[in-house]
């Protein structure tokens, strides 16, 4: 008997600390409060029109979905400040004027993530459903430039002009690139030690950057304020449009992070990276101009990506992955002890598995999720010093609270996110393809949390149980594709791009299947061959294998016309 009471007390205390970490709310140090630590990070929709455009009644629908189901916080995806430095053509962008009908679709958007407005029988309309005791997330818009990442033709600009950058440096394998400026010496910072096939890959994987990629444009001071002029403008729009705040895309090779990054800044002005305060500079005077235009209680917050720091292809020391922790968090601490930042995201790879989802240079670049990964050793003792070091060191005299700290990558269990808020890695917790493939997971976590109590012995920190079935296959591209990680990676983003699309069209038909939401139900076993074909031609199953048997012919027709003519004249 005794035994039994022991049980049912240690999940009582269980239960309790899940709703004292999980579900317990969070004060931000400008005063807004996140209801729970759950945080729908920013994924990329693919759903404006092309060449960019304004929030849809596809976004619209999308994130209503998002929006009831209790998120403490629904960060958009990244919103260009530049309609000509698109990423895959199809961004949400901050119109160059401001009035009430180039604000109206980002006052809807912010409505509906509020839960305000809805998505039914393809309408927009204000909700009357809505009850006091729902969770009303913070909606922050997350705003961007792809700086140098920007692609030919799909990035909004004529074929033969090239992004602005930093610096004139390529996107691609280091190995492949020219010393631009004599004291950088690239080759003795990264050598490939791949031999063979392996080799053979890489080289076609720079073939395949640059084709995708030009060299960019350095910018001026000019641009440089044109650039600042643009983030300024898109935190008005998200202020005058209801929003909560905005997130600072300094992650994932974009522009911002293109400034801090030895690599790709190879200025020697004011935002050089030397000294090192100059690599936050650029950085610095976008948060000082949006805290001057904003409301005190406006959110401001910054995403950083710890894989930034170390290339993909690299095999580097231990003394060089100490320095390059020690470069991040001179960073963050940098950042933090500005009194300006809300919250810094922290994303780098898979939690369970750090560097498996980290992005090389910021583009579709998936890495091995083999142990031995350099970059898993570095974002795991990254994600454990982070809060240690921001807490710990000495602040200035007038700081404010510091930052929080959102940790995103391989967040799939109850025994992660328990995990994470137990061992300090995190003060809130970022899911990205989990919401996604799971997104009620707030409701989810409620309901394993009740049925806890029945369940003699359970521990919430040992239920490994993934939130929802992962895509099947593995999202590996076709076998007769080469293997580049650059393709490899496309094809995964594809299918979750194509998932969202679907949240999206059941949300606008109201679709639903025995009473529960058409979004609880998704085609696992679709291809990776198929969600491209989708992802880029908007056709309906049956249709993108019509399309795609087309397309085959087509080129069969065209490889074989060729030799059909000589063989006629002869």
């Amino acid at each position: 008997m005794a035994s039994v009471v022991s049980s049912q007390t240690s999940v009582s205390s269980e239960c309790e600390l899940i709703k004292s970490s999980i579900f317990s709310p969070l004060t931000l140090p400008c005063g807004r409060t996140v209801v729970n630590r759950l945080v729908k990070v920013a994924m990329y929709e693919h759903l404006s029109n092309f060449f960019g455009g304004s929030p849809n009644n596809y976004h619209f629908a999308l994130y209503s979905e998002w929006a009831k189901h209790g998120w403490g916080m629904i960060i958009t995806g990244n919103v260009q400040v530049d309609k000509h430095h698109l990423t895959l053509g199809r961004d949400m962008v901050i119109p160059s004027a401001l009035n009430d009908k180039t604000l109206a679709p980002f006052k809807r958007l912010a409505q509906v993530i509020h839960g305000d407005a809805v998505m039914a029988d393809g309408n927009y309309s204000h909700n009357s459903h809505r009850t006091p005791s729902r969770v009303r997330p913070l909606a922050i818009m997350q705003i961007s430039h792809s700086g140098r990442q920007s692609p030919i033709l799909i990035g909004g600009r004529p074929p033969f002009a090239p992004p602005k950058a930093p610096s004139p440096v390529r996107v691609g394998p280091l190995e492949q690139r020219t010393v631009i400026r004599g004291e950088v010496d690239f080759d003795s910072s990264i050598r490939s030690t791949e031999e063979g096939p392996a080799k053979d890959v890489g080289r076609m994987a720079g073939l395949l950057l640059r084709v995708l990629f030009q060299v960019p444009r350095e910018m001026s001071i000019d641009d440089i304020r044109e650039v600042q002029q643009g983030f300024l403008r898109a935190a008005l729009v998200a202020s005058k449009a209801g929003f909560d705040g905005i997130q600072l895309h300094s992650a994932h090779g974009y522009l911002l992070a293109q400034f801090m990054n030895p690599k790709t800044n190879l200025r020697r002005d004011q935002y050089s990276v030397h000294p090192p305060v100059n690599s936050l500079r650029m950085l610095r005077e976008i948060v000082e101009a949006i805290r001057t235009v904003t409301r005190r209680d406006f959110v401001v917050g910054v995403k950083i990506n710890s894989a930034d720091y170390i290339q993909a292809s690299e095999r580097p020391s231990d003394a060089r992955i100490q320095a390059e922790t020690n470069r991040v968090l001179d960073h963050v601490r940098a950042i933090a002890h500005w009194g300006m930042i809300d919250f810094i995201e922290i994303s780098g790879g898979d939690y369970e598995s750090p560097g498996k989802h980290a992005l090389f240079r910021g583009f579709l670049y998936f890495m091995s999720s083999t142990p031995t990964s350099p970059r898993q050793a570095f974002f795991s003792r990254f994600s454990r010093e982070v809060i240690e070091h921001i807490n710990r060191d000495p602040a200035p005299s007038n700081a404010s609270p510091v930052p929080v700290v959102v940790l995103t990558g391989g967040l799939r269990s109850p025994a992660h996110l328990q995990t994470a808020l137990d061992a300090s890695h995190a003060d809130l917790l970022g899911i990205g393809r989990g919401s996604i493939t799971c997104p009620n997971l707030p409701v989810v976590l409620q309901e394993r949390s009740t049925h806890a109590e029945n369940r003699i012995g359970y521990q919430f920190r040992e239920d490994t149980e993934p939130f929802a079935c992962e895509p099947g296959g593995g999202l590996k591209p076709p076998f007769c594709l080469p293997k580049v990680g650059l393709i490899g990676a496309s094809f995964g983003l594809a299918w979750y791009t194509v998932r969202m699309r679907s949240i999206a069209e059941s949300q606008i038909r109201n679709d639903t299947r025995n009473g529960t939401s058409r979004s609880d139900y998704y085609q696992r076993d679709m291809g990776t061959m198929e969600a491209m074909l989708r992802m880029w031609i908007w056709v309906n199953r049956a249709q993108g294998w019509l399309v795609l048997v087309l397309v085959l012919l087509t080129i069969s027709v065209v490889v074989t016309l060729p030799t059909e003519l000589i063989t006629s004249r002869r």
